[in-house]
């Protein structure tokens, strides 16, 4: 390579090489390697992509670079990379005395900067344990919810009811890229956070707030502009992960403290990092991956249009009809939910200690704040179709795992609890279909799986979400 004129970036060489020859011009030339050999594509996101012939694995990554981006790495690298192609940091100007053109001295409009925050200057309750800002701390101190911001998808389950014991079924949905759904329209910040206290809550103003949201009752909430009466114990709390009901003030993110006020309840923070540089960053990256799933699934012949009947017809063995193009499903779906997660990458290793700055810290897309938003948001729309259809059904959840749900149903189908009529969903609930936001079919077990499993491993509250696609059970569910 170095006879031929080619350089390599300061990444080295890698699995995910990249190789350039110097600019002459406007010319440029640059290339992209992937090393199978080397491990380049993880299984995880890329299933058996690094096993497949040479031909095969060229159509699997240019279909995915076609309609994603050229892969720059992982999954997650690829996502954090779209997410600066989209918004560049930097744009050019015309110089007035020279008349060249020459890097505008401000950040480019809509983007994050070339420049990362600087570490000290992140609210303390936005990091997480270790961070540069909180070196003070004793190390093994453990931060409570009026400390650290906890925004995290559900994990929650419950006990069924004698009623929900009678039925045969249990049916679990799925939504479809659902932290994609979350990000879409969603208001993050674009620079530093300012530091308030006993602000007015503005829903508009992306932040952190710490209120107390522990008088909020789900058996009586406003769905729309009326009040409806609810069993609230068959419920997770819209505030934590766990679905616990809050015990006093806490750090949420807007969309958290937002959805308390649509159920019907006042909010008076005390205190909050709100950031008035913001907008709507990850749309244009929500646009990019929604068209690339769509044309992909449209390509396995599950199109976006589908009546329900014939949706759940079509993705039902639609892995099967082109396994290389579910590969490249895998990764989009892989590339949503890494870019997002990496947003708040944690130390690897590196020699690091607690209370020093890591890699991660010198992106300008560390930003553990759009992260925490994307899935406060993600929930709240989640907890919002479950109300929904609650109030107009009686049906309650059984089990929730991120963006899969469980309830009881006498059918095996959505298509036995999901209230249609002439075709239409409930408006505000669920609605199968492929489109990101819409949910599709994730698995069908008894009900007398599910107490069987619970009585064996002696958990009545075990997550029947995590295992209704297939039944397996690997080992108790620990909560981890």
């Amino acid at each position: 390579m170095t006879r031929a004129d080619w350089q390599l970036t300061k990444r080295g060489f890698g699995p995910w090489a990249r190789i350039y020859r110097p600019a002459k011009g406007s010319n440029r030339q640059c290339v992209q390697l992937c090393i199978p050999s080397w491990n380049a594509l993880d299984p995880r996101f890329w299933g058996t992509a690094g096993q497949l012939p040479p031909a095969e694995l060229a159509r699997v990554l240019g279909v995915y670079a076609s309609r994603v981006m050229t892969p720059r790495g992982s999954t997650a690298v690829t996502g954090l990379e779209l997410m600066t192609a989209l918004h560049p940091p930097t744009y050019a100007v015309r110089d007035e005395e020279t008349g060249a053109l020459r890097q505008a001295d401000e950040k480019a409009p809509g983007s994050l900067g070339k420049d990362p925050i600087d570490p000290m200057n992140f609210p303390p309750c936005e990091v997480p344990d270790g961070h540069p800002v909180l070196k003070d701390l004793p190390r093994f101190q453990v931060r409570g919810p009026a400390e650290k911001l906890f925004e995290e998808a559900y994990d929650w389950a419950r006990p069924m009811t004698d009623a929900e014991c009678t039925l045969r079924h249990l049916v679990g949905i799925d939504v479809n890229m659902a932290f994609g759904a979350g990000a879409n329209g969603l208001p993050v910040g674009l620079g530093e956070a300012t530091h308030v206290t006993n602000p007015v809550f503005d829903p508009k103003l992306p932040g952190s707030w710490l209120v107390d949201l522990s008088h909020v009752d789900l058996s009586k909430v406003k769905v729309g502009k009326e009040w409806v009466e609810l069993d609230g114990s068959l419920l997770p709390s819209p505030f934590t992960p766990k679905g616990d009901r809050p015990t006093g003030p806490a750090w949420y993110a807007t969309p958290t403290v937002s959805y308390a006020v649509e159920l019907g309840y006042d909010v008076t923070p005390t205190e909050a990092y709100v950031r008035h540089d913001n907008g709507r960053y990850l749309d244009s990256w929500y646009n990019r991956l929604r068209a690339a799933y769509l044309a992909t699934m449209a390509d396995l012949g599950v199109d976006a249009d589908l009546p329900p009947a014939d949706f759940l017809a079509a993705m039902d063995g639609y892995k099967a009809r082109d396994p290389e193009l579910t590969i490249v499903i895998t990764a989009i779906k892989a590339t949503v939910k890494g870019g997002i997660g990496k947003l708040r990458e944690r130390p690897r290793g590196e020699g690091w200690r607690p209370g020093e700055p890591w890699r991660a810290l010198s992106r300008p897309t560390w930003r553990p704040d759009i992260r925490a938003a994307v899935i406060s948001r993600t929930r709240i729309n989640l907890h919002r179709k479950i109300v929904k259809h609650a109030a107009f059904t009686g049906q309650y959840p059984i089990a929730v795992l991120s963006d899969c749900v469980v309830y009881a149903a006498n059918g095996p189908s959505p298509l036995d609890f999901l209230p249609y009529r002439e075709g239409k969903p409930l408006p505000g609930g669920f609605k199968l279909g492929i489109n990101p936001g819409l949910v599709k079919h994730e698995g069908t077990q008894s009900v007398l799986w599910g107490e069987e499993v619970r009585d064996k491993f002696n958990a009545p509250e075990l997550n029947l979400a995590r295992y209704i696609k297939d039944g397996t059970v690997t080992d108790v569910d620990n909560g981890e």
